[in-house]
């Protein structure tokens, strides 16, 4: 279902006034629902915490941090996704106190500066990442700072049983918290070295009216969803951990990405949001079963037959593409792709073979989402469409009507924490400047063009976007990541350069080498024809450029390019 008659229709998605008030809905009306399915090791089958005792448990947990004399004060948390991460966030926050998401792929070092620099009083962290977050505590102590630590395999029982017996005593200072919805309720460190993030501080108000608008476009009420990515960032918690809170969903907490179809199947999964890097990686992994199954000529027809003739939109397509859907857990309803560009064709395709797939677009100053596809009409190359209550503009655009998107409504941030300059640089006039270039449609739809600060400017004033090519590039089976940036020759001019890590096992299989003689770790002697087939790539790339925006020189990488733990490659790390 994509149809242009659902451009102004939203779906009906009740008020609520902050994320306190939407657990207490949600548990009420729900509360022999699953709201988690978790599982302690990959070979377990899940098992479920239902809508009341997730309740309960975050409200004997919140009385014991305002027991310990927390509340108004700051509490960290670190570790993988799992359902007592979430019940640490919302015992935090919904008991008027700050939570400080942590990334656990951080070192000690850093992880111990984000503490200090937000003024933590307290860290919560899973077993699996002690060694990470004693490690970090060592530091702070070595700073002259100090810090409570509690466990969440150890202690956080014991603050529960701690909290019940308060409540049972009559103590109601958790229940009785009346939320200030405008306050920061959380800070989030955005990604990139330490020196860099930036606290991004966002309320009750921010993140529950961001929820709203999207269950307005998107309604996946009642559904089962994975989650896929780290929760300590807010595309995950915001869109999926809160969303379908709110939608009265169940999430299932993934074991990893090697078990990501097997979990796809294992819970029954509607619904997953993942970044683009999952996605195609997914896709290619189809590809290639597909390829090695001897059907792609019968699957590339099929295929063409569904687009035509839309056919992806019934149920038809569930049984023309069968092997594909029980490849996929055989429930799956929707896909979402964000966080960065995504190849339209894989969209197109996936729709086409009855998976509908959707992108968004946003950033964590905005809590996050600023545009997102609807699922009842969207366009595969679009970011989608503002979300309601949201004024986006284009500032300043040029001829082609491409200029910096900017953002302003109930989603815009309080601020970066403790650095007045850096926020006054990022709103001006209650506009969220995003730095992210684009143009609307017709329709109304937002298409990104790329990065303010990535764009290659020549000497003759041609402005190249680096994500352009680099969508090009990536449609060879023989490229796996690129990087595309700017060089400046002999100071004549600025050409278009790229970094090229290669899809190996395709490279090896298109050159004939069998594995025995292929050494990952010593590829000197297949230099030649790797690079060979790259030049041809990059040719191919460069026939569907205009001349100025040709990749003039190129370099091929052994290794994966550095990334962050939402699997956006660290540009300023390779540039």
């Amino acid at each position: 279902m994509n149809s242009k008659r659902y451009k102004d229709a939203l779906y009906d998605a009740p008020m609520v006034w902050d994320l306190k008030e939407m657990l207490e809905r949600s548990a009420s009306l729900y509360a022999h629902k699953a709201i988690y399915l978790y599982k302690n090791n990959p070979s377990e089958a899940y098992k479920p915490i239902l809508y009341k005792d997730f309740y309960e448990m975050t409200g004997a947990l919140g009385q014991a941090f305002i027991d310990l004399g927390y509340k108004g004060k700051k509490i960290a948390v670190l570790g993988e996704n799992r359902y007592e991460w979430v019940m640490t966030y919302m015992a935090t926050v919904n008991g008027s106190s700050i939570i400080v998401p942590i990334d656990r792929e951080l070192s000690a070092s850093e992880a111990a500066g984000l503490m200090i620099r937000s003024g933590a009083s307290a860290l919560v962290y899973s077993e699996k990442s002690a060694k990470l977050a004693l490690g970090a505590v060592d530091e702070l102590v070595s700073a002259g700072s100090k810090i409570d630590t509690y466990s969440m395999d150890v202690d956080l029982p014991i603050l529960l049983e701690r909290g019940r017996k308060s409540i049972a005593q009559g103590k109601t200072d958790f229940r009785d918290v009346r939320i200030d919805r405008e306050a920061t309720c959380s800070i989030i460190f955005t990604s990139g070295t330490t020196g860099m993030a930036k606290g991004v501080m966002l309320s009750h108000k921010n993140i529950i009216s961001n929820v709203i608008a999207m269950s307005e476009f998107v309604n996946v009420k009642g559904m089962t969803a994975l989650s896929v990515l780290p929760m300590h960032h807010t595309y995950e918690f915001t869109c999926l951990i809160m969303t379908t809170m709110y939608q009265q969903c169940t999430v299932a907490f993934c074991d990893g990405f090697k078990y990501l179809t097997k979990n796809l199947a294992e819970a029954k999964v509607d619904v997953m949001i993942a970044v683009p890097l999952i996605f195609e990686k997914m896709y290619k992994r189809l590809m290639k079963t597909i390829r090695d199954s001897g059907k792609e000529s019968t699957f590339s027809k099929a295929l063409a037959v569904s687009k035509k003739t839309g056919a992806g939109k019934t149920f038809i397509a569930k049984k023309i593409f069968k092997d594909v859907h029980e490849a996929l857990g055989g429930h799956v309803k929707l896909f979402i792709a964000g966080g960065a560009p995504i190849d339209p064709q894989i969209i197109e395709d996936l729709n086409a073979i009855g998976i509908p797939m959707i992108q968004g677009y946003g950033m964590t100053e905005n809590s996050p989402i600023i545009a997102v596809n609807k699922d009842r009409y969207s366009k595969a190359a679009a970011a989608g469409l503002p979300l309601p209550g949201m004024i986006v503009e284009i500032s300043n655009p040029d001829v082609d009507g491409i200029g910096e998107v900017i953002v302003k409504g109930s989603c815009v941030m309080n601020g970066y924490y403790m650095d007045p300059d850096a926020t006054a640089d990022s709103i001006v006039d209650g506009w969220l400047h995003t730095g992210d270039l684009g143009k609307f449609d017709e329709d109304g739809f937002l298409f990104l063009t790329g990065r303010k600060k990535n764009v290659i400017v020549t000497k003759n004033g041609k402005n190249i976007f680096p994500e352009e090519v680099e969508y090009y590039l990536l449609k060879s089976p023989f490229i796996e990541e690129a990087v595309v940036h700017g060089i400046d020759e002999d100071g004549y001019d600025t050409v278009v350069s790229a970094q090229i890590f290669p899809h190996y096992s395709a490279v090896r299989l298109a050159l004939g080498i069998s594995e025995s003689e292929w050494d990952i770790s010593d590829l000197s002697k297949h230099e030649g024809g790797i690079h060979k087939l790259i030049k041809s790539a990059v040719d191919d790339a460069n026939g569907q450029a205009p001349s100025y925006k040709r990749i003039k020189r190129f370099t091929v990488r052994d290794t994966e390019f550095p990334k962050t733990t939402t699997q956006k490659i660290k540009r300023h790390e390779v540039i």
